[in-house]
């Protein structure tokens, strides 16, 4: 299963409904035909799900929505029948693990025509895939209601053959923002984030001369640092360094409030952002320790800015680089979470593992995504991992109770894989109430890494929104603000060590 137009891991979402329904119960929405569920996708996803299969399950006498799954449409034609068979299986093994096998399905096929291609013709090419949907669906039991393909802004019905309805030329989607839905998704303030090649946009790499100057100075970043990391005698220094820079980028962040529209932001932040400092804050959230204290600004009025931060820093991670941005953007992906930012979490987190499949935190939040977990059990364990780093040590009594490794306790994966040893974190999650996530949450599925904590050392205390910092932030050397300039010196050999975490 190769050559997606996204990421090989399917997005599914738990059975139970949407919080902003629940919200306002009265606010009941009857769909009763194609052209009112084609309008309904993007509320039912938080954002336009382009060049993708979308499935929802349906439930009850009355067809009430459940489980959901997308997954990027795959290039090779070939693998149609395999990648349906295990979407199939995906969805209904999701909602009989919430205990509702799912009484029907809808399937939406969305992708826009091809260079000097029709929309009928996107939707004529896209039918093998939709017939074999739908047998994959019939296969389990589970009928498809309705399969529909939206391209160049018209929808088809590969169900429907009464052309009065569903003509052979296709009907025009609704205006955005004048169907019944989108006004009863405005009374229980859903929003709908754009199309998804547009939030993945938001994370994509500088390109041209900004690019180049980044991945200079990455490369003089790399030569100053990495001898440091392979030292191993001054890791401590190192962590207290990175997470001082960011906060100071964060503070800057914050003082300039965000703007409406994505693209006019990000790029104020990138003027914010200097290539020096995003290049040492990069390379040092590829230690495990300095990332997952960097994973406790998950909340409190600094989350925003610190969201934008993760944001700004996956940008800057331009090639060769690339395979570090699932760092920041696993982060992003756990602070949008935190923040009950549904689809900008799971869009974040699958572009890290898109960036590094074997990345162990990524494939950890990914699970307890898949899972419906509450995020709140994984917050209250960072915020215990703070505070016990703010505790003084407690006395030797001369017991040898282990052996302190030189890492922190807040560390939520080990890098090494295969490991798998229980841990505070991965109980938090595993114990997490999955009934408390709304069934909104878009679920990347995959599997997850093993994953362990590892024992703490000593460190600095942090406030709730960052590092604690008594005599003032402090940047690693050689590290300038905005108004700097990057350095430019290469250096030969390796572009930068980094494990998989």
């Amino acid at each position: 299963m190769t050559q997606r137009d996204e990421s090989a891991r399917p997005s599914v979402s738990p059975t139970a409904p949407s919080p902003a329904w629940d919200a306002r119960p009265e606010a009941q929405i009857t769909l009763r035909s194609p052209g009112e569920l084609a309008d309904a996708l993007p509320y039912l996803m938080g954002f336009h799900p382009t060049d993708s299969v979308v499935l929802l399950a349906l439930h009850g006498e009355r067809g009430r929505f459940g489980g959901r799954l997308r997954l990027g449409i795959p290039r090779n034609s070939e693998e149609w029948p395999e990648v349906s068979d295990q979407l199939a299986e995906t969805l209904v093994a999701g909602c009989v693990k919430r205990g509702a096998r799912p009484d029907g399905i809808v399937l939406f096929l969305c992708q826009d025509p091809r260079t000097g291609e029709s929309g009928r013709e996107a939707m004529e090419r896209l039918r093998p895939l939709a017939q074999s949907l739908r047998l994959a669906c019939g296969g389990l039991d589970v009928p498809v209601y309705e399969a529909l393909c939206l391209s160049d802004g018209r929808f088809w019905s590969y169900c429907c053959p009464d052309e009065r309805c569903c003509p052979a030329e296709g009907t025009l989607l609704a205006l955005p923002g004048t169907s019944v839905m989108a006004a009863a998704a405005a009374y229980a303030g859903i929003q709908v984030r754009g199309t998804l090649r547009e939030m993945e946009a938001r994370y994509a790499p500088l390109e041209g001369e900004r690019g180049r100057e980044q991945e200079s100075a990455l490369d003089a970043a790399a030569a100053d640092l990495i001898p440091r990391i392979l030292g191993g005698t001054d890791g401590e220094m190192l962590r207290r360094e990175t997470l001082d820079l960011a906060d100071l980028v964060v503070e800057r962040f914050r003082a300039a409030p965000p703007l409406a529209a994505p693209p006019e932001a990000d790029a104020r932040d990138d003027a914010l952002l200097a290539c020096d400092e995003a290049a040492a804050i990069i390379l040092g959230l590829q230690d495990r320790v300095t990332r997952d204290r960097a994973a406790e600004w998950m909340e409190g009025p600094r989350a925003a800015a610190v969201l934008r931060l993760w944001r700004a820093l996956a940008r800057r991670c331009v090639p060769p680089y690339t395979e570090h941005a699932a760092a920041p953007l696993t982060l992003a992906g756990w602070v949008a979470w935190s923040m009950g930012d549904h689809p900008d979490a799971r869009v974040a987190l699958s572009q890290a593992l898109t960036a590094d499949p074997e990345y162990l935190f990524a494939q950890l939040l990914h699970r307890a995504c898949n899972d419906g977990m509450d995020p709140e059990p994984l917050r209250r364990c960072l915020r215990g991992e703070r505070r016990g780093r703010a505790e003084p040590p407690a006395a030797d009594t001369g017991t040898d109770a282990g052996t302190d490794t030189g890492t922190d306790a807040g560390a939520i994966t080990r890098g090494t894989k295969g490991a798998d040893e229980p841990g505070e974190v991965r109980d938090a999650i595993r114990d997490g109430d999955p009934e408390g996530v709304p069934g909104g949450i878009p679920q990347e599925g995959g599997q997850a890494g093993p994953d362990s904590v590892v024992p703490a050392a000593g460190a600095a205390p942090q406030g709730p929104g960052g590092p604690a910092r008594p005599g003032g932030p402090s940047a690693p050397a050689g590290v300038k603000g905005p108004a700097g300039k990057a350095r430019t010196r290469r250096r030969a050999g390796q572009r930068g060590v980094r494990g998989r975490q």
